[in-house]
């Protein structure tokens, strides 16, 4: 991954802010690539394929991410 640590660092401890909701549903998520100041991320688990993904990640991820990390232009999950 081609990012610098301190915006890979921020991503992480954002995500880590969710996390815990995810892992208590049998999910969690995986930072796969940021570049161009857009982050992809995978959702593991139960989180993976769930009718309820779309709305995790816009309401869940993509909200935390936005508010913590603002050089973030966009969240795609893989």
């Amino acid at each position: 991954m081609n990012t610098p640590s301190s915006l890979l660092e921020k991503v992480e401890i954002s995500l880590n802010t969710i996390r815990p909701y995810l892992e208590a549903d049998g999910g969690n998520i995986e930072v796969v690539e940021i570049k161009d100041n857009i982050l992809k991320v995978r959702l593991l688990g139960n989180c993976d394929g769930c009718h309820l993904s779309s709305m995790t990640m816009k309401a869940g991820v993509e909200e935390a991410i936005r508010r913590a990390v603002p050089e973030i232009k966009q969240v795609v999950a893989l």
